[in-house]
């Protein structure tokens, strides 16, 4: 999963993109109102971290130039201004939580993985296709009840295909989803397809039904 964490308290940026790495979450941390603009411009994300006090803007405008951009990243944010009118603005422009500063690590890990129930799993904590069972809290996979050994990048490769479904998605989105901005400084992304390849592999290996399809000079396909 991708995260973005937008906090300009140097600190507390370094802690959750320590904590969240740990956890096997593709992190990337910006302190800037204006930093955080690119990013979201050139990026999509499972969740965005938000505080509401940068620098150089609100937060709270960040989100809402985020929310006409018809931009569907989850986005909690963190903010030590513990405000019932800031909690209710934020929600009402589209924030899926609100956690007031300081909080456990332990706490916002627990809520970024409500969201991602909520976002891909319609609550529950497994997404299914066919005979395939993929675990969002425990980062397990399974072919008929029996674990299949994936790399961090062929679990989080084979998850952005289930979370969409049945869509054709291009060799740069899921470089962009699984290596973020280090794909600026990729020459191509025919590494893709190494990617795709292992992960047929496994799946096949593992008496998985054949769900990932190549559409070719577009991209990728998970489908029954």
């Amino acid at each position: 999963m991708k995260l973005l964490i937008v906090e300009d308290e140097p600190d507390l940026l370094q802690s959750i993109l320590e904590y969240f790495t740990q956890e096997d979450f593709l992190c990337e941390g910006v302190a800037t109102y204006f930093e955080a603009i690119a990013k979201i411009e050139d990026f999509d994300y499972d969740c965005i971290i938000l505080d509401i006090n940068l620098p150089d803007g609100s937060g709270l405008k960040l989100l809402k130039y985020l929310r006409e951009d018809k931009k569907q990243d989850g986005v909690i944010i963190i903010s030590a201004r513990n405000y019932i009118d800031d909690k209710i603005e934020g929600l009402n422009l589209g924030a899926d939580d609100y956690l007031t500063k300081p909080f456990h690590l332990s706490e916002l890990y627990a809520r970024v993985k409500a969201l991602m129930r909520r976002k891909y799993g319609q609550g529950a904590s497994q997404l299914e296709l066919g005979n395939l069972q993929l675990n969002l809290s425990s980062r397990c996979v399974a072919c008929h009840q029996q674990p299949l050994m994936l790399t961090r990048n062929e679990y989080d490769l084979l998850a952005f295909l289930l979370n969409n479904k049945n869509r054709v998605v291009s060799r740069q989105a899921i470089a962009e989803h699984i290596y973020g901005d280090r794909t600026n400084r990729m020459p191509s992304f025919d590494f893709v397809y190494s990617q795709i390849k292992n992960l047929k592999r496994k799946l096949k290996e593992g008496e998985c039904d054949d769900l990932i399809q190549t559409v070719y000079g577009l991209g990728y396909k998970i489908s029954i």
